[in-house]
């Protein structure tokens, strides 16, 4: 487990990572419209002024009717089964008599303003427009606000704009980095700022949200991709292999791979298979650069073994390539893996793009504590509570316990008056 420990200390943000984002973060908050054109030229070669920064509503439109009609059934088909699955977890008002016979209860309302961070640059993900703004419609947000980075030109990819112009987003911004998370953290000449901060990122991304947690609120501080494999001898060597390279082709060099095996032959069966499809796929030489530095295999000698590993490193992607019975006791062992994906016929690019669940889950072994995203997210709770004569009557001798347990008399005497 040492071995295993000093890995996924690789996921924790390094000093200089930590120090750089608050540096942008701070001239953002300073500088504000003059601050984002200056990094999006920086990072994004992007030369912005601040009447750019907002992605015409036409543009959105037009992009749409560019779109190829495949893509755009494809769109919609996804969209369909995103709808379908968090509608099922919109939490619902309730009401409730206590012991004292008081009204007790629950309300749930929208968030009113989200922000939400959307991967752009050279991977622009589509998939994540549809994994978090139909959980926000679904929850009722009033005002929705999308934030990309743009190419060099200042381009978002048609896909992109297609996908938010078809879910209806009208307030979008090619601002990415660490400077869109300021952005919507404190707001700028130009843009308003947001209440909570939504969606997947590199790792400047993610510390951003996490040092702007507390001005605004954030999710559950989604990083750089992981994904981890346990297998057996019944597991398809060449879904395997496949499936660890298509987390590995996100390329940013902080992705983290992990396979979990029950033999040494399978995982050096593996390890060829890996390099065989290496040459088939174009991100390549990125893909092999994740392997190099964020790859680890493990040899376990139970199934039960594997699901410790699983639980302590919380994987962002759990996938279960054993045999049946052994795929329902991990399900119910493996208690902080943000998504699990069950059998030889379940590949994670499945739950990235169309299954149901959205793809936005906690990584850096956040998983302990965060689950991956979903409507309830997007609302928040407030409490109800309603006592008349007779109830309060009914509560003050407990009120007075406590009252006089924790020295405050006012308490106390704010109830006994009511009696």
């Amino acid at each position: 487990m040492d071995e295993l420990a000093a890995f996924c200390r690789g996921s924790t943000v390094p000093k200089e990572i930590a120090d750089s984002v608050a540096a942008i973060l701070a001239d953002v908050r300073g500088r504000g419209d003059e601050a984002l054109a200056y990094y999006s030229a920086k990072f994004d070669g992007a030369k912005l002024r601040a009447r750019d920064f907002r992605v015409p509503v036409t543009d959105l439109a037009a992009a749409a009717k560019r779109l190829p009609a495949a893509e755009m059934r494809a769109l919609k088909a996804a969209h369909e089964n995103i709808v379908e699955f968090n509608q099922r977890g919109m939490p619902a008002a309730w009401t409730a008599k206590n012991k004292h016979g008081a009204l007790v209860g629950e309300k749930f309302d929208p968030i009113r303003r989200v922000g939400l961070y959307i991967p752009g640059g050279e991977v622009p993900l589509v998939s994540t427009v549809l994994m978090t703004v139909t959980l926000a419609k679904i929850a009722g947000c009033p005002e929705i606000v999308v934030f990309t980075p743009s190419n060099a030109d200042g381009k978002v990819a048609d896909g992109m704009l297609a996908a938010l112009h078809l879910l209806g987003v009208e307030e979008v911004y090619r601002v990415g980095g660490v400077q869109a998370i300021g952005a919507m953290a404190y707001g700028t000449t130009t843009i308003q700022p947001v209440d909570k901060v939504f969606g997947p990122g590199n790792a400047y991304v993610c510390e951003a949200k996490r040092q702007v947690f507390g001005t605004v609120g954030v999710d559950s501080l989604p990083g750089p991709s992981e994904v981890m494999v346990i297998a057996d001898e019944t597991a398809k060597v060449g879904f395997v292999a496949a499936d660890l390279l298509a987390q590995a082709e996100h390329g940013s060099g902080r992705e983290k791979i992990y396979l979990v095996a029950t033999s040494a032959e399978i995982i050096a069966n593996v390890a060829s298979e890996i390099r065989t499809q290496l040459q088939l796929i174009s991100r390549s030489e990125k893909s092999q650069r994740v392997l190099e530095q964020g790859f680890l295999a493990m040899e376990v000698q139970s199934l039960a073994q594997a699901a410790v590993i699983a639980n302590y490193v919380a994987p962002e992607h759990l996938e279960l390539l054993v045999e049946e019975g052994a795929s329902k006791k991990l399900t119910a062992a493996i208690t902080t893996a943000g998504a699990i994906m069950i059998g030889n016929q379940t590949p994670t690019a499945l739950g990235d793009f169309t299954a149901g669940p959205s793809h936005v889950l906690p990584t850096g072994r956040a998983g302990r504590f965060f689950s991956g995203l979903r409507v309830a997210d997007f609302v928040r709770r407030t409490s109800i509570i309603r006592y008349d004569r007779a109830s309060v009557k009914k509560a003050e001798p407990i009120v007075a316990a406590f009252a006089a347990m924790e020295k405050l008399d006012a308490h106390g005497r704010s109830v006994r008056i009511r009696t």
